[in-house]
């Protein structure tokens, strides 16, 4: 007699197996929190979504990037604000000079601590060593100052990073003029000063002043024939007038830079709560994709424990005949 295992031990040992191996799934699902969580489980989804983490990795250092630029502007911006202050009073200075009977000497005192002020302040406008109101030989006037600001995927799978400019020259018209200082202070070797406003000479040749008077020199640039803003008792109230104007002019350019900087500053601004909520979007469209939904998990690891319990019982039903059987012949 020869005894073969049993068509119903068969089918419940295949029912039993596949029970397990579900479980065995979804027990993963739960652990990892992931139902995508390499490719043999959805090539497609898990490309779009490893794509997608990757990208988001480069937004992240677009809004760390847009984070320093912010730091950056907002303390330049105070910069040239404090400057304006100090130039505004400078002009007042000039402004009491023309009075009758005034000690120009002693104004001429406060004025030269006024410009030393200017030199401190616009020196002092670092953020991480990098100061973008003080013009030196590391950079080139005419070029657009840059800050990394987007990172862009575009249709074709190629990819770019869009940039923030503040521009030195806003109105190019092939010679340098006063509308060109978009620094505050020039200091590059090769130049005279052109590109800062305090250090220009163009604000008095536009005006057709006497002499070419500036509220300071560059330290290292060309500066022949420019004459420093100062009084004594030799000043003529002309000479005073056209020094008025020329700060006057200098104040007008100065609130041009602190415009430029503010717009720039909010546009940094404005690009890093955006790119903070396409990193969000990101994220939750990635979730969508590979994400378990855990209460569904749960429910169908709790079914699948029952239908594990009802398979085990099978099993031991089918089991069940062979003791009988053996029951058949334990009296031999």
């Amino acid at each position: 007699m020869s005894i073969y295992q049993r068509v119903s031990v068969d089918a419940a040992l295949h029912v039993l197996r596949d029970i397990n191996r579900n479980m065995a799934v979804t027990q993963n699902h739960i652990t990892t929190g992931m139902r995508v969580a390499k490719a043999s489980d959805n090539a497609v989804y898990w490309s779009v979504a490893t794509t997608a983490r990757t990208d988001n990795k480069a937004i992240s250092a677009i809004q760390d990037a847009l984070g320093m630029a912010a730091a950056t502007m907002g303390t330049a911006y105070t910069g040239v604000q404090d400057v304006i202050d100090v130039v505004s009073e400078i002009k007042a200075k000039l402004v009491a000079a023309t009075e009758d009977g005034v000690d120009k000497n002693k104004i001429n005192e406060e004025l030269k601590q006024l410009q030393e002020q200017l030199r401190s302040v616009s020196e002092a406008a670092t953020f991480n060593s990098d100061n973008w109101v003080v013009l030196n030989n590391d950079a080139t006037p005419t070029q657009p100052r840059q800050i990394p600001a987007s990172f862009i995927r575009n249709a074709d799978g190629t990819v770019s990073v869009g940039m923030l400019s503040y521009h030195i020259d806003t109105t190019p018209s092939g010679s340098t003029s006063s509308k060109d200082a978009r620094y505050l202070i020039d200091d590059r070797a090769t130049g005279s000063g052109e590109y800062g406003v305090l250090t220009s000479a163009y604000f008095a040749t536009e005006l057709g002043a006497s002499q070419n008077y500036v509220l300071m020199t560059s330290k290292n640039g060309t500066t022949t024939g420019q004459v420093v803003i100062s009084l004594s008792d030799t000043t003529t109230k002309g000479q005073v007038s056209e020094m008025i104007s020329v700060v006057d002019a200098a104040l007008t350019q100065l609130t041009t830079v602190g415009s430029a900087f503010g717009a720039l500053e909010k546009r940094i601004n404005l690009q890093n709560d955006f790119a903070g909520k396409l990193h969000d979007n990101i994220t939750a469209g990635i979730g969508r994709l590979v994400d378990a939904d855990m209460e569904e998990e749960s429910s169908k690891l709790k079914a699948q424990q029952t239908q594990q319990q009802l398979g085990l019982q099978s099993l031991n039903i089918a089991n069940a005949t062979y003791d009988t059987v053996r029951q058949l012949f334990q009296n031999f």
